[in-house]
């Protein structure tokens, strides 16, 4: 097995001009692996701390003082390379190298391995002997930390074409109800600027529910039906909204508040009155049994742990017990090291717990999520619809549609 001779990172910038961190790491002086941190805007109280001291300088240091405890191991030997990391960070959470410093060292160590095994990354995760293709999930219109003032509270409206037969079909399918929905929108709003958010969805000043009306129209206005071959999701980042002194949701700019029972109805219209395939974090990361009730009342959603459960194996394990979601976010940067975000995606499988693999706002060009979707079986890759660092990961499914042990749609 290839061995790994050198390991080295550089500052870099992702796509909302932050300081990150790429990783180079070399197996057998050839085969190279690459790979850059991501970032989110909407983080939850329990992922991974990005940066050691928030500074991506400090976590390259790290890294300097620590790449010769790397050398000589094998590159496919995942937990190898986790084991090592640790021994320098004992934090649960990487405060002392930057879960991104985690991230990065880990995938581009099974990505140099995929090179030397001569097959693709998301063969080199799973032993599996055949894969279905996540559906594509993708924002089409973006409010709450995504966007700027006037915009919706809720920070995703998302589309997925559940009733595509192939990847191809799929992701053309949201890029036309993207455009389509810029045309209802300059009707709508003759001063729309056509600016866009953090991860491409438009940034229109409308309030929650015309939003969410705007977005169904697209939808119709290409023939479609929702709930058929296509299907809107929304994430509320409820998080965003939760004031803990006041203990109600606060709904800044559309001039409202919630109570907990409030906010349940709120997110429980939301879902039967666009037939939601999608619904991520309704209420606040902690709020564990409003989740549960939310799950029992919706068993043909996704009703999805984002800030909820971290890609936290042990958060994960108490949402389990209290079933408190039926779909879980895999983020690997929350997570911190790929060997964590994959015992979580095994604990989920487990459990089924649908899994949706996921970008963040703040991304690369890299298209390694779209590999790691494949492997965990996850149902949907949320990784946006239009922009460069987004279309990346698109273009490398469609790419990886040439590959035969690829068949077909996953089964939401």
């Amino acid at each position: 097995m290839a061995k790994i001779t050198s390991i080295e990172g550089r500052i870099l910038y992702n796509s909302r001009g932050s300081k990150t961190i790429e990783v180079d790491v070399e197996s057998d002086g050839k085969f190279l692996g690459r790979v850059c941190a991501p970032s989110g805007a909407s983080v939850g109280k329990y992922e991974a701390v990005s940066f050691r001291n928030g500074k991506p300088e400090e976590s390259l240091q790290i890294l300097k003082e620590n790449s010769q405890k790397f050398i000589g191991l094998e590159s496919s030997d995942l937990k190898g390379v986790h084991d090592t990391l640790k021994s320098f960070d004992n934090s649960s959470n990487y405060s002392e190298i930057g879960g991104a410093l985690a991230f990065a060292v880990t995938i581009a160590s099974m990505e140099s391995a995929s090179k030397a095994l001569e097959q693709p990354l998301f063969k080199t995760l799973s032993n599996e002997s055949s894969f279905k293709f996540p559906f594509p999930l993708g924002n089409i219109l973006g409010g709450g930390a995504h966007a700027g003032p006037g915009t919706p509270d809720i920070q995703e409206i998302l589309i997925c074409a559940t009733g595509a037969k192939s990847i191809e079909d799929a992701i053309e399918t949201n890029l036309a109800v993207h455009k389509e929905l810029r045309s209802v929108l300059e009707k709508e709003d003759p001063n729309f600027t056509n600016g866009r958010g953090d991860e491409g969805g438009w940034a229109p000043k409308l309030e929650n529910q015309k939003a969410l009306e705007v977005s169904a129209k697209a939808c119709e206005n290409l023939g479609f039906t929702l709930g058929k071959e296509v299907s809107l999701g929304v994430d509320f980042a409820s998080s965003t909204q939760w004031d803990e002194e006041k203990s109600k949701y606060v709904y800044d700019r559309a001039g409202f508040e919630n109570t907990t029972s409030e906010q349940i109805d709120f997110a429980a219209d939301i879902i039967e009155k666009f037939k939601l395939i999608y619904a991520e974090d309704a209420v606040h990361e902690e709020a564990f049994e409003d989740m549960s009730e939310l799950t029992a009342k919706f068993p043909n959603t996704l009703i999805t742990g984002d800030d909820l459960t971290v890609t936290n194996k042990g958060i994960l394990s108490k949402a389990i017990d209290m079933k408190s979601c039926n779909a879980a976010i895999l983020k690997v940067n929350q997570a911190g090291s790929l060997y964590d975000a994959l015992e979580f995606a095994n604990l989920a499988n487990e459990n089924n717990i649908r899994l949706i693999t996921s970008h963040r706002s703040g991304e690369s060009t890299d298209s390694q999520i779209s590999h790691i979707g494949l492997a965990t079986k996850s149902k949907m890759l949320k990784v946006g619809v239009v922009g460069g660092e987004r279309v990346a990961k698109l273009n490398e499914l469609l790419r990886l549609s040439e590959h035969d042990l690829i068949r077909g749609m996953a089964e939401i």
